[in-house]
């Protein structure tokens, strides 16, 4: 089932996903409409009320792109319209139209007007509705919380968090705003059941955590970090309070969880200069870059680069890449693949010449080894996943440092043994799959056959599997299924680290 749906969500980016569940569940609220005791708005206000929402944040959106020489993300726009078509009555009177038009143009603004050295501060959904609600023209509903569309949110909202695979950010926030807001609906009167189904049924709870909390631009960069944001924002979106003109609402809650995570993360970009690269297999480079200021990291971090260029896809100008450079140098590189066939993002980057400049807006992740140099390690990698190891063992050779570490390698060739010569140069013991064995193995390398891995051939392979620590990196597919499998053989500590291709 597992890899059913990572094919299923492979296949598009997470824009698009994210697209297409908030298009379906518009297409399920308009047919709603239709039907008596459905959605409590007419087909024809929410047609004309996602109408001008979807013009005025592609037009406001192109605009500011204009003004700040960025090329602007059209799926990102159309996303922002569906989201605030969710949270603010749909209608046909041309005020009310003009206010969401407002509303959309400020949303659109935030990304520009309300960011840091290339960072966005605010979810522009969240900070447009709390702008428009200060002014008292308008306020946020949040009349997709209704018990007829919970089905189709619950669906698409578990296909974009699987994606994300940010499982525990959204179920922390989820578990406690659920108690909170039961018990507060409770000490109001109602009993548990009644309070309980309100919540889920008749409050925008899983909506917000799937659709707006898991923004990832406005995310923390570590996973503990993610999780204070989380319970932060749950506290502030089930407990009542009034400060002013600021009462309890999901935006406010959102917004003040965003500073928060802008307080955590890395507060400004760096600038990148090009220096060249290498050819680590025949699907794979390795791009080097010389960083204008330090750029601080950890070996098995990731880096995020914004590559602004021409008649990008709707896959953007942003991508984040593990860092295969050890910390602590000037020199910052990066692998991957970059296949002929590749988003408009990876063929600018083919098309790099020495000398040019782009921005390393984000370093985060939690892919990191453990403090404790005697815990024992297992480490495994399927095709360009080896980059955040190699982070890692250049940074073990530079510091002299020794680990009990025992390294798998899966690749679709032996061809696209990525990093051989470092790996052979580092005397690990390197267990390989591929269709063929590599022709001139070290002694301390071992061909695994040409089978798809798994873990009881780790197994058969690793007697003390059951007391190493697990690292996983690779394809979707890949990770998932082995970490699965590890878990049934006792493997109590797996991190794992998500490659989706681009």
């Amino acid at each position: 089932m597992r890899t059913v749906l990572d094919r299923l969500t492979g296949r598009v980016t997470m824009y698009r996903l994210m697209l297409f569940v908030l298009c379906g569940i518009f297409v399920i609220a308009l047919a709603l409409s239709f039907i008596p005791g459905g959605v409590a708005y007419s087909p024809l206000q929410l047609i004309a009320s996602l109408t001008v929402l979807v013009v005025a944040t592609y037009v406001s959106n192109r605009l500011f792109g204009l003004i700040f020489r960025v090329t602007p993300h059209g799926e990102s726009s159309n996303i922002t319209a569906l989201l605030l078509l969710f949270l603010f009555f749909p209608t046909i009177e041309p005020q009310g139209l003009g206010i969401l038009a407002l509303v959309a143009v400020i949303a659109s603004a935030s990304k520009y007007l309300l960011a840091f050295r290339g960072r966005h501060v605010f979810n522009p959904v969240a900070i447009a509705a709390v702008i428009i609600a200060l002014t008292q023209l308008s306020g946020a509903t949040w009349w997709v919380a209704t018990p007829y569309l919970l089905a189709p949110v619950v669906i698409g909202g578990f296909l974009v968090v699987y994606r994300t695979r940010r499982f525990a950010l959204v179920g922390l926030f989820l578990v406690v705003a659920f108690v909170l807001s039961t018990v507060r609906f409770s000490l109001g009167g109602m009993d548990v059941a009644t309070a309980a189904w309100t919540v889920v049924g008749s409050a925008p709870l899983v909506f917000f955590a799937v659709f707006m909390l898991d923004e990832p631009l406005t995310l923390p960069p570590l996973r503990w970090q993610q999780l204070v944001f989380a319970a932060v924002v749950a506290v502030l979106f089930s407990v009542p309070y009034a400060v002013g003109p600021i009462r309890t609402s999901p935006e406010i809650a959102l917004v003040v969880g965003n500073i928060l995570a802008f307080a955590f993360g890395q507060r400004r970009s760096v600038r990148l200069r090009y220096v060249g690269s290498r050819q680590l297999t025949p699907g794979a480079r390795e791009l080097e870059f010389a960083a204008s200021a330090p750029l601080r990291f950890q070996p098995g971090q990731y880096l995020e680069l914004a590559l602004p260029h021409a008649k990008a896809d709707g896959r953007g100008v942003r991508r984040t890449f593990s860092i295969a450079s050890a910390p602590g140098s000037s020199q910052v590189a990066v692998g991957l693949r970059l296949p002929e066939q590749s988003s408009t993002f990876k063929r600018r980057l083919r098309a790099l010449e020495p000398g040019s400049m782009l921005h390393a807006t984000a370093v985060g992740g939690d892919f990191t080894l453990p403090k404790d140099a005697g815990v024992p390690l297992l480490l495994v990698a399927g095709g360009i996943g080896i980059t955040p190891f190699v982070s890692q063992l250049r940074h073990l050779a530079e510091t002299g440092e020794r680990r009990d570490i025992v390294l798998v390698y899966a690749v679709s060739t032996s061809e696209e043994l990525a990093y051989a010569e470092e790996l052979a140069a580092s005397g690990l013991p390197v267990l390989v799959t591929a269709p063929t064995a590599p022709a001139g193995m070290p002694s301390s390398w071992d061909y695994l056959g040409p089978g798809r891995l798994d873990a009881s051939l780790l197994a058969s392979r690793v007697p003390d599997l059951t007391s190493r620590t697990a690292y996983v990196s690779g394809p979707p597919a890949l990770v998932t299924s082995l970490a699965r499998q590890l878990r049934e053989l006792g493997v109590r500590r797996i991190r794992t680290d998500y490659f989706s291709g681009y």
